[in-house]
């Protein structure tokens, strides 16, 4: 188990496309950052579960499809505060939440995100 990457861990792709849905019903109804993503949804989504393939040790899909993430950079046209990183991992640890996975799994998971959340504040 333990040669197995994060990725594999939670269940791969199906349990990322859970994730992305679950995460962006609350985001794209959350009164602080719902202005942030305003482009297609589903782009968005898609988006989001290809960098987290990659982000969490699967294929590097993200980078196949886009190019090198440079999320930061690709984050700063947006205004971005700390009040909207601690929402964007509000909603983040909602869907973890409800993955179908044991309690130590999804926390580890969700340990993967506050710093990179944080990283994007740029206000």
């Amino acid at each position: 188990m333990e040669d197995k990457t994060l990725y594999e861990r939670i269940g791969g792709d199906d349990a990322l496309r859970l994730l992305t849905d679950k995460f962006y019903d609350l985001v794209f109804e959350h009164e602080l950052i719902s202005r942030l993503f305003k482009s297609d949804k589903d782009e968005i989504k898609e988006k989001q579960r290809l960098f987290l393939t990659q982000f969490l040790g699967g294929p590097q899909l993200y980078s196949s499809v886009h190019g090198h993430p440079m999320m930061r950079a690709r984050h700063m046209p947006h205004v971005i505060t700390e009040d909207d990183a601690v929402a964007w991992l509000q909603c983040m640890s909602a869907a973890v939440g409800q993955l179908p996975i044991d309690k130590e799994l999804k926390d580890e998971l969700f340990d993967r995100f506050p710093r990179t959340a944080f990283f994007m504040v740029n206000s």
